[in-house]
């Protein structure tokens, strides 16, 4: 009975130590954007990718509440015969009620390493000191990282992941596609420090 006991609790650490380092929230504590640690970015960028409407819709909402003075929508075009995830992003986000001047998009995308160094490339040209990056909760560490690699010492990244879509819950460890996701972003992290891009 004991080694049952023990057993489950190794499990449940596990599974909370994966979701607490796959999908850091840099503003979970803040209720509203403030000074401080609590201050708002300069930009909200929402990566595509899983379920992008759900990232987009979570990116909406932030900017709604003040925690961007705009958005910027990146990922290239899944089937190059139509529109590229960002435009599509940007069609959905006008839907929702933000204003066309408001939205930038970054087209060329295919990777996380990519959506964080052509968004860089895009945001050279602005005083850009506080950014949000905003993704599905087991994509969010990596994200996170590529992101800063990209803009600099610097530049503040903040992590805010969507806590839940189609691909992830808390229950993610219930499923095969969760598993599959976690183990695959917690490779690609390792890859990442050791010098790689992913």
């Amino acid at each position: 009975m004991k080694t049952i006991v023990a057993l489950c609790m190794f499990f449940a650490v596990v599974i909370y130590g994966i979701s607490t380092y796959l999908g850091p929230d840099d503003i979970a504590r803040c209720a509203e954007p403030s000074l401080g640690t609590c201050a708002p970015a300069d930009v909200i960028v929402v990566v595509s990718g899983g379920d992008t409407n759900a990232r987009v819709m979570e990116g909406v909402r932030l900017f709604k509440r003040g925690w961007g003075k705009r958005l910027v929508f990146s990922g290239a075009a899944a089937d190059t015969t139509g529109l590229s995830n960002a435009q599509a992003m940007k069609e959905f986000a006008t839907k929702l009620g933000i204003s066309d001047s408001l939205i930038s998009i970054e087209e060329f995308s295919r990777t996380t390493a990519e959506n964080a160094r052509n968004t860089s490339d895009v945001l050279k040209s602005e005083t850009v000191k506080r950014v949000l990056v905003v993704t599905s909760a087991y994509h969010q560490r990596r994200a996170g990282l590529e992101f800063q690699a990209q803009l600099g010492p610097d530049v503040k990244v903040l992590n805010h992941p969507v806590s839940q879509d189609r691909q992830w819950s808390s229950l993610w460890w219930t499923t095969t596609i969760g598993w599959w996701l976690a183990v695959g972003e917690l490779i690609k992290i390792a890859l990442f420090y050791v010098g790689g891009t992913v």
